[in-house]
């Protein structure tokens, strides 16, 4: 394969404006910031990965994940070209069973804390649930070719959830619950 990113900088973006399928576009266009949150989101995501950690299904299912969010923000560039199917789907549901069958059931919502990873993980949760928002709106807009993308976004959030909760109980953490005012 040649090098695809020969030069980094081309100067075409500097009046706020990108190249997207051989048009100018905004680059505060909602199609531009749902792909930029999907970018952010996989930056989370490395982030997390690049934290300490012993479990390796985690390190794995980062992995599979960071791979999959490029392929979705690949989709939204070629719509025709479908990557998140209703499999990948389902491998996150499965993971996710599988992960909070091992926890304490909740009674109560938690705080986004912990250790690092723990909390690292709950940062990317909440940029996932953003990025799903951008979706949700831009498929308002422009119907998506693929609607396993929005039940992929839904079920990652869900996901990072459990997976904070995994990572905390990994280094014995407590998880602190909210605290209802009365």
């Amino acid at each position: 394969m040649p090098d695809r990113l020969t030069k980094i900088y081309t100067r075409q973006g500097d009046t706020g404006y990108t190249t997207f399928r051989d048009q100018r576009i905004a680059k505060d266009d909602l199609l531009i910031d749902t792909i930029g949150s999907l970018d952010e989101l996989n930056a989370a995501l490395g982030l997390v990965a690049a934290l300490p950690c012993q479990n390796t299904d985690v390190q794995q299912a980062l992995l599979t994940i960071q791979n999959d969010l490029f392929n979705l923000g690949g989709e939204l560039h070629s719509p025709l070209h479908i990557t998140i199917t209703a499999e990948k789907v389902t491998q996150l549901e499965q993971q996710l069973d599988s992960w909070n069958k091992t926890l304490t059931p909740l009674k109560e919502f938690l705080l986004p804390r912990g250790n690092q990873l723990s909390a690292a993980c709950h940062l990317a949760r909440t940029i996932c649930r953003r990025a799903e928002r951008y979706l949700v709106r831009l498929h308002r807009q422009i119907p998506l070719q693929n609607p396993e993308m929005l039940r992929y976004l839904n079920r990652l959030s869900d996901l990072l959830f459990v997976m904070s909760r995994i990572l905390a109980r990994e280094s014995d953490e407590q998880e602190v619950m909210w605290h209802h005012p009365k």
